[in-house]
């Protein structure tokens, strides 16, 4: 009796998740495009200083592919990079002098803040050093990028048009993440594609709208924001820190942009499953504000939009319910549509973006595993550390 019911509700529930992706499609920003790349732009009379903060816990691996493309950076104005070694264990501090020293180009400083105090995340703390140190120089703008992010030798002179010619207060470019294994190629494009389904990048940029978002691995700052939205102290215990850091832009007034990156590219390597799923659930809770309810929402939101229709298909195919087949079809077909730009946009086959519905129930996988860590008291943890609950920690007068 109750498989009978189940059945008879599927291609009313295949309905909703047909007009869902209709939703999806027209309504969501259209952030399926991929076309959202550094806005039109022309080149100052005065070029602005600015200060490069790189934060780098343990990135002895990576930095060799990332720094000297910092440290390249044809600039007409003054610039120069601050590294900020988090307590590395592997001399990421020395081989950072050890490159400036081989390849010259911009002034660097390496710096370090020791520990950071209970409230504050890791990289946070690093960023406020790397702040403090750049105040001294005066800069208009701050660049904070990752230790893992390498920059075309043009990237900052770019941004910087773009954040002057536009009077924004903050420019971010969601790198290309690398996409070389097998499971980078199945996981890593669908990672850009729900980060902008969530944040539409048109939205961000738009006067007047509410949506803010980042993208941690390139922020050009204006330094007198920085100061409006007393960042990073206003959010020191944000382990989604690039989102968090545009919205106390934007609430502060500030003017913010995010879009695709054309040269500015991640180079850390996420060979297996292992290594992806650790990246996502580490934070994926903390996107959902470790709410039940927001997650028991989020899992019923994306088991009807993206598992419900290839089900149906199946199901339908299977039962002679023509039209719960043809409502799954169409429902997976658009899915699949919108999927496809951001493919291309990672050189990928589009014969990928079937797989769609696999790798959203990984993500959901993921993100209950987040939630698992998390009222376990793990809490988030990345590079050997393990952050409070939110909280848990008494809020600084």
């Amino acid at each position: 009796m109750g498989q009978t019911a189940a059945v008879s509700a599927l291609p009313w529930i295949t309905a909703v998740s047909f007009a869902a992706w209709c939703w999806l499609l027209l309504c969501q920003g259209f952030f399926w495009r991929t076309d959202v790349r550094l806005p039109p732009r022309r080149e100052p009379d005065a070029w602005p200083s600015v200060c490069v903060v790189v934060p780098a816990r343990d990135e002895a691996a990576v930095l060799p592919d990332s720094l000297p493309s910092l440290l390249a950076q044809d600039y007409p104005g003054r610039a120069e990079v601050f590294l900020v070694d988090d307590g590395s264990t592997d001399g990421t501090g020395e081989l950072a002098r050890e490159l400036s020293r081989r390849h010259g180009g911009l002034p660097l400083t390496v710096g370090s803040p020791g520990e950071p105090p209970a409230g504050w995340t890791g990289k946070l703390w690093a960023v406020r050093h790397g702040i403090g140190l750049a105040r001294a120089r005066a800069p208009e703008f701050l660049l904070l990028t990752d230790a893992d992010i390498a920059h075309a030798p043009d990237s900052l002179r770019e941004l910087v048009a773009a954040a002057r010619t536009g009077g924004f207060d903050l420019v971010s470019q969601m790198a290309r993440l690398r996409v070389r294994s097998r499971w980078e190629r199945l996981v890593v494009p669908a990672f850009v594609y729900f980060f902008a389904q969530l944040y539409p990048f048109r939205r961000i940029g738009r006067p007047g709208s509410r949506t803010a978002a980042a993208a941690g691995g390139c922020v050009l700052l204006r330094a007198d924001a920085a100061e409006r939205a007393r960042v990073p102290d206003s959010i020191r215990h944000a382990v989604i820190d690039d989102v968090a850091l545009a919205r106390a832009v934007k609430g502060t007034g500030g003017r913010v942009w995010l879009g695709l990156a054309d040269g500015v590219d991640s180079v850390r390597p996420y060979p297996g499953l292992h290594d992806l799923w650790r990246m996502v659930s580490r934070s994926a809770y903390a996107q959902l504000r470790h709410n039940p309810a927001l997650l028991l929402g989020t899992a019923a939101g994306l088991v009807l939009v993206y598992l419900v229709p290839p089900a149906a298909l199946v199901v339908g195919a299977a039962t002679g319910g023509a039209t719960t087949a043809v409502l799954g079809a169409l429902a997976w077909a658009v899915m699949a549509g919108t999927y496809l730009p951001m493919l291309r946009y990672y050189r990928q086959p589009p014969w990928l973006a079937a797989l769609l519905p696999f790798t959203a129930a990984l993500y959901l996988l993921m993100t209950v595993d987040s939630a698992v860590q998390h009222y376990r008291g793990r809490g988030a943890a990345w590079k050997g550390r393990t952050y409070a609950r939110p909280g848990a920690v008494p809020e600084e007068g």
